[in-house]
């Protein structure tokens, strides 16, 4: 039983299973900015520019309220402002990529103007020998 407690305690504190759970958590909290954002700036907007139309009220009444059972409908305008989150997200989320992959190739391409080139090992000096000796020989 101990031996499994170690094994689940050096896979929860590995590296990227701590990174990720940051990465899960700081996604989160952006999540929540970003539908903030298009729930209460952006779609409020939109609606306004296509005729005071609040996309959080449109809806398809399936079956109307009944007493005290209320109504059955398809919320589509909920759906289109998730559609808007989504797509601002994604968009968010490849800008930051784009910038980290830009970001790392420059370092890299630093990296390695910098660095002088390794003296090639006994092998591969013999390997260029015999590759030229064959070469005169044609």
């Amino acid at each position: 039983m101990k031996k499994f407690f170690k094994e689940f305690k050096d896979f929860a504190m590995r590296g990227n299973v701590v990174d990720m759970a940051a990465g899960i958590i700081i996604g989160s909290a952006f999540g929540k900015i970003v539908s903030s954002l298009v729930a209460d700036v952006i779609m409020p907007a939109i609606g306004l520019l296509i005729g005071g139309v609040n996309f959080s009220e449109l809806v398809i009444t399936l079956k109307p309220a009944v007493g005290d059972v209320a109504a059955v409908t398809l919320n589509y305008g909920i759906f289109i402002q998730t559609i808007f989150d989504f797509i601002i997200i994604a968009f968010c989320i490849f800008m930051m990529i784009k910038a980290l992959n830009r970001f790392i190739h420059k370092k890299n391409t630093e990296e390695s103007a910098s660095a002088p080139l390794p003296e090639p090992s006994d092998e591969v000096k013999l390997l260029t020998q015999i590759r030229d000796l064959l070469e005169k020989e044609k």
